[in-house]
């Protein structure tokens, strides 16, 4: 028998009013406000889609344009004062780089370099500069040496670069269910962009460092400017200018990683004044160097095999390394994830770079620290802190779950105010759903 064709009218009407509930009650369960809100969401276009946080958008007037190439602002006096207190002890006789792109010779963040340095650039490398022949060891007296490997045996010291990346709640996920700490350089800008990504990395119980504001070439980088990407990327000075690591994490690095490796002995100068350990690698996937071309997905496969052949081999039976891999999108977190297993089948230990040198305080405020490395092998996975407030101290859990460092105090006001319009939505919801649940009946019944 044929149905009346009012009643396919309200069938079909009703169907697309519980669809606008499903939908509504879809996003009404969305965090977005807190850390725990953002992990749990599972769509990474959902993760990557911007969003509002307090703290930070109230703070950008204190910061350059986020993936502008940073300059201090003329309004800072925090920042001129620290550059001038240290400016006298940066050499003036190291040039500033020139790389060339496409036949163009280029002073820029934004160009990548596409032929070897300059013909020019004595072949004794007086600079130290990694990008003409991968020195690590200083000239310039009085300058510790760039850190390239894990100290202890049969260590790799873990870590990835050029975080946070909006999507990574599957790469965090999976790392946490292995209950795998590592050390994450997040870029000051991504940190800007997606704030609770960067706390998530800390919460989880894994180490941050810095990785300076726009991830430019840093040689090519006038003095004062190459401060700027460190100093807003990383370091706090005063209470009145927080700077973005420390501003949406709670936490100071007291180490960084340049960007492409791109440094020399000027650069590190710098640096090593305002308080940061270089930290460079031995081997490297390539994997966030896909062009399709000279570097193609199966060089980075290539590549990982290799370095797990030399393991084998017994390369670092006695001493450890560091392998550069990245956070920088999906390939690169899907293949870390790929050859996680063989990773750990060829060394005995995979531990954050902090760890594997025994650096138990990673950050300039003293109430955080890590295990050393016998006691992180031992299992304790995560450090303690104390409490700002008080003097007890707190073991961080180390098996799945890892407790909290707070950030600071305009985050933790921003978190209340999140709990507390997120304890305003789980009353208002249930009533919003009724409502649009009658509405529904109400269309079914009267069509």
């Amino acid at each position: 028998m044929q149905l009346p064709v009012l009643f396919h009218v309200r069938l079909l009407s009703t169907l697309i009013c519980l669809q606008l509930l499903l939908l509504a009650g879809n996003a009404a369960a969305i965090d977005r406000t807190s850390e725990q809100g953002e992990a749990a969401i599972t769509d990474p276009d959902q993760e990557c889609t911007p969003y509002d946080y307090a703290p930070v958008t109230n703070q950008m007037n204190s910061f350059p344009e986020v993936w502008e190439a940073a300059k201090i602002l003329s309004d800072d006096s925090a920042a001129l004062a620290k550059w001038n207190s240290i400016s006298a002890n940066i050499p003036t006789n190291i040039p500033q780089k020139v790389f060339s792109h496409s036949g163009l010779n280029v002073q820029c963040s934004y160009f990548q370099q596409t032929q070897p340095p300059p013909s020019s650039y004595s072949s004794s490398d007086p600079d130290c500069w990694w990008t003409y022949g991968q020195c690590t060891t200083p000239k310039l007296a009085d300058l510790p040496p760039d850190i390239t490997a894990a100290p202890e045996p049969s260590t790799l010291g873990y870590g990835f670069d050029d975080g946070p990346n909006c999507s990574h709640n599957a790469f965090y996920d999976f790392l946490q269910s292995q209950n795998q700490k590592a050390t994450f350089y997040f870029i000051g800008s991504n940190v800007a962009d997606f704030p609770l990504e960067a706390q998530r990395a800390l919460t989880d119980g894994r180490t941050n460092s810095a990785d300076t504001w726009s991830h430019p070439y840093m040689t090519t980088f006038a003095s004062e400017d190459a401060f700027a990407e460190l100093w807003y990327c990383d370091l706090l000075r005063t209470i009145e200018k927080m700077q973005m690591i420390k501003l949406v994490v709670g936490v100071t690095p007291t180490c960084w990683r340049p960007p492409y490796g791109d440094v020399d002995d000027r650069i590190r100068a710098i640096a090593n004044a305002l308080g940061l350990q270089t930290i460079m690698w031995e081997y490297d996937t390539a994997d966030a160097s896909v062009d399709g071309k000279t570097i193609t997905d199966q060089t980075v496969v290539d590549n990982y095999n290799s370095f797990i052949q030399t393991a084998e081999g017994g390369a670092f039976n006695s001493t450890g390394t560091i392998l550069l891999t990245h956070e920088l999108n999906n390939f690169t977190m899907s293949e870390a994830v790929s050859f996680y297993p063989q990773l750990k089948s060829v060394f005995q230990y995979l531990v954050p770079v902090g760890v594997s040198l025994n650096k138990t305080q990673p950050y300039l405020e003293t109430n955080y620290s890590l295990p050393t490395f016998e006691q992180y092998i031992s299992g304790t996975l995560t450090g303690s802190r104390v409490s700002p407030n008080n003097t007890s101290t707190t073991t961080l859990q180390s098996s799945t779950s890892s407790a909290s460092v707070s950030p600071s105090t305009s985050a933790e006001t921003s978190s209340e105010s999140g709990a507390s319009t997120n304890s305003a939505n789980s009353v208002a919801r249930p009533v919003y759903d009724c409502a649009l649940l009658t509405a529904c009946l109400v269309v079914f019944f009267i069509s």
